[in-house]
């Protein structure tokens, strides 16, 4: 067991501008943990500092809760000066807080004793951080503040890329009185895994983010089941650039729960393809999903590949297998075929396909096997013509499609995707055809399907490709039958949400 958490180690971070809205965020985490950090920099003044402590007071919650009142040289928002601070911590353990946070620059301003001394009985919680980087020697920096007297210690860095957040998180290995937090984009799967990874602690927040890269508290418990993961649990993912649209962890999620697997799957921004392959052992990853830019770049670093994505010359799936051997599948391949051959004969048909990436090869090809002629159209002519070649396709210049008629037109662009939702990759007067599939599938109505539905022209949502290659890749990795009604009911009921609230599909007149 970790020090003085109990079981409950998702640590939720209640901030906010009044005692009111601290206390609404805080009646809310206790639904999910009994671990509380109460930010109290966030108040507006000490009024609503003392108004907080008097209700805390008042109503002794069973649960765990860390005062932590973060000056703004440490990036928080306190302006007082560090005597004001205690005073504040001080009543905040008065009110029932039985922990302290207190940053280095805070804390090296008194010596251990009187720390200890001036919040009794709390314990001590001396946490360093770093909005700008992950600096040299933070193993050095974790065991200052052990010899200062903490009973835990917080690091929480920048991190550029997994490297970096893999050394912050390595100081919690084998010490189970230390927090680390890797901050930012990059880092945010390891932020999901640090419980795995032995830290103390790991942190989510209840209201607004209160540092870069942190989860929703729900999303964390509900969807990654963060506080369930363990050294035996499998870790799956997706890269990509970007990766913050992706349904995928919730398509994937939903099936493991659905089985009851020990298994999570977790976003990676993946800038570079190099970094996030060099710490594949370190992660433990057994598989991973590959989309936008690195569908065609994953191909050299494999050791084996199914023969027809190494025809395609694009991979969506990667299975790691012993020792360490990566080996390619393309399951977008299944998904155009599943989601056109419902609604359209392809042998005899002509259809137009706008893109020449990863995704695009993958519907050439299964298009070209479907007996379909493909006409490809791209802003990049060289890589257009050379798929059009590969499968026996044509070429065709975007200027001569008014003057062009299709059976269907398939968009294999980013154009229109979340959070451009806005755009379309075609104008109206482009749209000569009798289908229109668009492989995008957040939103589920882009702005192209909505213009061809204004046509009266048939349309195919990305989703249904989206669902079939996504099921697909599950059991490849799991070798199980995907539970493929749970996983299409929960990405169905965010997409209609979605729909609902009109926040990503408003399509401009």
């Amino acid at each position: 067991m970790h020090v003085g958490f109990g079981k409950y180690r998702i640590c939720a971070v209640v901030a906010a501008s009044t005692a009111a809205e601290m206390t609404r965020q805080l009646r809310q985490a206790l639904r999910y943990t009994r671990t509380i950090e109460l930010r109290l920099d966030w108040l507006a003044s000490d009024t609503e500092r003392q108004k907080l402590s008097a209700w805390l007071g008042r109503r002794r919650i069973a649960a765990t809760f860390i005062a932590t009142c973060r000056r703004k040289a440490a990036g928080g928002r306190f302006t007082g000066d560090v005597a004001q601070q205690l005073v504040i911590l001080q009543r905040a353990v008065r009110a029932g807080c039985s922990w302290c946070d207190l940053e280095t620059e805070t804390a090296y301003s008194f010596q251990p004793k009187t720390l200890r001394t001036f919040l009794r009985p709390a314990k001590l919680m001396i946490s360093f951080h770093d909005f700008a980087r992950t600096p040299p020697g933070v193993t050095r920096l974790t065991r200052r503040m052990e010899s200062w007297g903490a009973d835990i210690t917080k690091v929480a860095t920048l991190a550029r890329d997994l490297s970096e957040g893999l050394r912050v998180l390595s100081l919690t290995r084998k010490k189970r009185n230390r927090i680390a937090i890797p901050m930012g984009d990059a880092a945010l799967p390891l932020r999901i895994l640090a419980l795995r990874h032995g830290a103390a602690l790991a942190y989510a927040s209840a209201g607004p983010p209160t540092a870069p890269g942190q989860v929703p508290l729900e999303t964390l418990l509900r969807l990654y089941r963060a506080d369930k993961l363990s050294r035996r649990t499998r870790v799956y993912g997706v890269i990509g650039n970007p990766i913050g649209h992706s349904l995928s962890p919730l398509l994937h999620n939903t099936g493991f729960q659905a089985r009851r697997l020990d298994a999570i799957y977790v976003p990676f921004l993946v800038k570079d393809l190099s970094v996030f392959l060099e710490n594949l052992e370190a992660l433990a990853i057994s598989g991973f999903s590959v989309t936008l830019p690195h569908k065609h770049a994953i191909l050299r670093h494999l050791d084996d590949c199914d023969p027809l994505a190494a025809e395609i010359g694009a991979v969506n799936t990667v299975v790691v297998r012993g020792g360490g051997k990566l080996y390619g599948y393309n399951t977008d391949f299944v998904g155009v075929l599943r989601a056109l051959e419902r609604r359209m004969p392809l042998a005899g048909s002509r259809v137009l396909l706008l893109g020449a990436g990863g995704a695009a090869r993958a519907v050439a090809f299964a298009l070209a096997r479907g007996g379909s002629l493909v006409s490809v159209c791209s802003r990049r002519p060289p890589q257009a013509r050379t798929l059009a070649r590969a499968v026996g396709g044509e070429l065709v210049a975007r200027r001569h499609l008014r003057r062009e008629f299709f059976d269907a037109i398939i968009n294999a662009t980013p154009v229109g995707m979340f959070p451009r939702s806005n755009v379309s990759p075609l104008a109206p007067g482009e749209l000569n055809c009798r289908m229109v599939m668009d492989l995008i599938y957040r939103p589920r109505k882009t702005r192209l399907l909505r213009l061809a539905e204004r046509r009266d022209i048939a349309t195919i949502s990305g989703v249904e490709m989206f669902l079939a290659q996504g099921t697909a890749q599950w059991e490849i990795w799991t070798g199980l039958r995907a539970p493929q009604t749970a996983m299409r009911r929960a990405i169905l009921a965010v997409l209609k949400q979605e729909e609902r609230t009109g926040s990503h599909n408003r399509v401009s007149q």
